[in-house]
């Protein structure tokens, strides 16, 4: 019997939770594909309880466990901005009184929304490494150092107006 009650074949040299190193291989592989816990261990042979009790107890496990997270969201998050930018392709068709066509017409359509919560957590992201590299928010253009560039040209700009009416 296997860890949650079901028979198994034994594939390599079994931990006593029974994870072996195909299961954590193929569980981490389903993980970065689906960003589903519940899949990756059904698809492993083991059961979710097990695979949230071995992340708990093994740091590596639980770093793999987040690198494959990593993966599957950057994966989807590939896939929303292919979306936002080429959008999607939405065909109309008009029908007459009769429910025949008359006509088609493609549009293609995209989600600002989403483009605007990517942009934010890109956004976010870049913070964050600015952050964790010292730079604090030095070079963004809502920075203050930024602004206090900004108001310099502009009062330059405003000087020299001046200069050239008088």
């Amino acid at each position: 019997m296997g860890v949650c009650g079901t028979a198994r074949a034994q594939k390599g040299k079994a931990r006593k939770d029974g994870w072996t190193r195909v299961k954590e291989r193929r569980f981490l592989e389903t993980l970065a594909e689906t960003c589903n816990a519940s899949e990756a261990a059904r698809e492993a042979g083991m059961c979710r309880a097990s695979a949230y009790r071995r992340r708990q107890s093994d740091a590596g496990f639980a770093r793999a466990w987040e690198e494959a997270l990593d993966v599957g969201y950057a994966e989807i998050e590939a896939l929303l901005m292919r979306e936002v930018l080429f959008g999607s392709e939405v065909e109309e068709l008009t029908l007459d009184g009769e429910g025949a066509v008359k006509g088609r017409k493609v549009k293609r359509t995209r989600n600002l929304t989403v483009a605007l919560r990517l942009l934010t957590l890109h956004r976010d992201r870049v913070d964050r490494r600015r952050a964790e590299a010292g730079q604090g928010t030095a070079g963004r253009p809502d920075s203050p150092d930024a602004i206090a560039r900004v108001e310099d040209v502009l009062g330059a700009i405003g000087r020299r107006r001046v200069a050239v009416e008088t």
